[in-house]
Formats: structure tokens, sequence, C-alpha cells
């Protein structure tokens, strides 16, 4: 799609919309507009034909997977199917922890990434992923756990000040779940949170303190940012691959993990227990780009890397931090 058919002037001008759109607290139109030099109704006008062209999809937040004294749970999953049995990845982007699934070449055709901030939401979503694969024919699939956090959709984790003592309990996490889920085309308000919580959950929390809760969940470092899911190909960003890294020694690993956080095409960086033990999510704007990348990424302290490419993005809109 060629954003120039959109009045817009070039693809850094939608790259410039969406990082404004990023920030610690609740956007508001009018701070954005004149972050961006423009009046509220051109920003809205130009908010709109991204709406209508389906770059945009929704408001959203990242939610900091160390959840001071509670620890989000990372799985990537990985599937053998064939192109007969379309019915798996219907199936499965209706689990709304799934946060991407991609078609790749290899021994799997498919890979996602599950995320979890409870023990009982994880084994409750792992069984249905079974029972998922009981009707595909090779019934071939793994999940592997992600032991620890360095990047994730572009946010470097040890720069983030947290409060590690910080009890999410029950309220805390159904407001965490409508601010990740649950928003549309503007930023949710308190009022509709407090509604879709009395709807949904039966829970009846009164507003003042739902704005306390999100201002704390703010502060302590839980609510990364506030952003929105867009279609990273829609805006030039044509190339997605993973790398698995395998270090020269065991004992490299954080060194090697905090140098390749810092890589901006690396968006997320996660440690696994395996011998290729680091992986990392890659964006480029250009497919040959990634020669340039894999040759720059090599150093003493990596023995082999393992790349799939990411043919087809079956969850097209995510929220990355714009380079």
């Amino acid at each position: 799609m060629n954003l120039q058919n959109m009045e817009l002037k070039n693809e850094q001008e939608f790259q410039s919309l969406l990082n404004a759109l990023n920030s610690r607290s609740k956007p508001r139109i009018s701070k954005i507009s004149d972050t961006l030099g423009m009046t509220r109704q051109s920003f809205q006008t130009k908010f709109s034909i991204l709406i209508s062209n389906q770059i945009i999809k929704n408001f959203t937040i990242n939610i900091n997977p160390r959840l001071g004294r509670n620890r989000m749970k990372i799985v990537i999953l990985e599937i053998k199917t064939n192109p007969k049995e379309p019915h798996l990845v219907q199936d499965l982007i209706k689990i709304p922890q799934l946060k991407s699934l991609d078609g790749i070449f290899g021994e799997f055709s498919l890979i996602g990434l599950l995320q979890f901030r409870t023990v009982d939401q994880y084994h409750e979503i792992l069984h249905v992923v079974d029972q998922i694969m009981t009707t595909s024919y090779s019934k071939k699939y793994q999940m592997i756990e992600v032991i620890r956090i360095y990047k994730m959709n572009g946010i470097q984790l040890n720069e983030i000040d947290f409060d590690s003592n910080y009890e999410i309990d029950d309220v805390d996490s159904n407001i965490l779940d409508v601010l990740d889920n649950s928003q549309g085309l503007k930023p949710i308000s308190t009022y509709e949170v407090k509604k879709i919580l009395k709807q949904d959950l039966n829970m009846e929390i009164s507003q003042p303190t739902i704005y306390n809760r999100i201002k704390l969940l703010e502060n302590s470092g839980i609510i990364l940012n506030y952003t929105i899911n867009f279609n990273p190909r829609a805006i030039g960003y044509k190339g997605k691959f993973i790398v698995r890294i395998k270090p020269s020694s065991p004992s490299e690993y954080d060194d090697l993990a905090i140098n390749l956080e810092k890589i901006k095409e690396i968006t997320d960086l996660f440690r696994i227990g395996e011998q290729y033990g680091l992986y990392a999510v890659v964006r480029v704007k250009r497919i040959e780009d990634f020669a340039k990348f894999i040759k720059e990424l090599y150093n003493e302290k990596i023995e082999d890397t393992y790349t799939n490419f990411i043919l087809d993005e079956l969850i097209p809109n995510t929220n990355f931090t714009i380079f």
C-alpha cells in the first residue's frame, strides 16, 4: 500500500504519528498535535485516513513482564501444519494470550508467542492449545518456555525502574486486561473501564479507584507505555526474522544479551533453555537489510546463529517502538 495515496507526505510522517502516540501516560490528542506541530483537526484527519486504510487497529498498553513480585510467563509455540488445515490458524488466533503467529520455513510451519499473567491462565490456555492440536494431521508441536526477557516490543527492560514489591491483585489484573485487550480506536476512559468490569466480570469499582489504580500501575513501572497496534508492513517494515543465537560460552549469555538489546532492529530478546539460547525478533525495512544486520551481528561472543524468515504475519498488528 502506497502511503502517498493516503494524503500523507511519506512513511516518515506516519512513523512520527505513531511515535507521538507512544507515551508513558494516557495519550491526549491536544498534546500529540502540539508535539507534531499541527492542529487537532489536521491530526484527526490524518488519523482517520490511517484507520480507513486499516493501518491502525486499536490502542493498547505494554505490560512489564516482571509484574512486581509476579512474573509474566511467555511461551514460544511451534507447530507443524499444512495449507489444508486453515482451521488450526482460525482457532489459534481466537486465543487472546496469543500475541503473534507467523508462517515460517523449516521443520515447523507456524511459530507463535503466548503471554500469561497467572499460573491458572497458563494451564487453561495450554489445555486449549492441546485441544486444538488434536485436530491437526501431524499433531506435531512444541512449547518452549522463556527463561528471561531482556527486551519486548522495542523496550529495554533493564532501563525501566519498577517496584519489585508491588503486589498485583485481581483488580489490577483485570484493569490491565481491559487496557491491553479492550481498547478501540481512541484511548479508553476510566468510565469505560468501569463499565466493562461491571458488564463482563460483575466487578463494581468506582472511577476514582480505577484512576488511582492505573496511576499506581504507571508509577510502579507495571504499565510500560501506552501505544497503538499497527500493521508494520504497511509503513515500510517488509522483513521479519527470528534469529536464535548460540554464544561462544554459556557464561556470556547476559553480557551478550546486554549488547544485543541495544540493537534497534531487535525488537524482542529472550533467553530460552536450548543450545541456541537467545531468541531474537528482528525487523528490517527491506529484506536485503537483513544481510547487513547479520554480518554486523557476529562478534567473538557469538558462535553461531539459526534464522527463520517470516513468510506471513497471521496476526498482522503489533506495537513495537518504531526506529
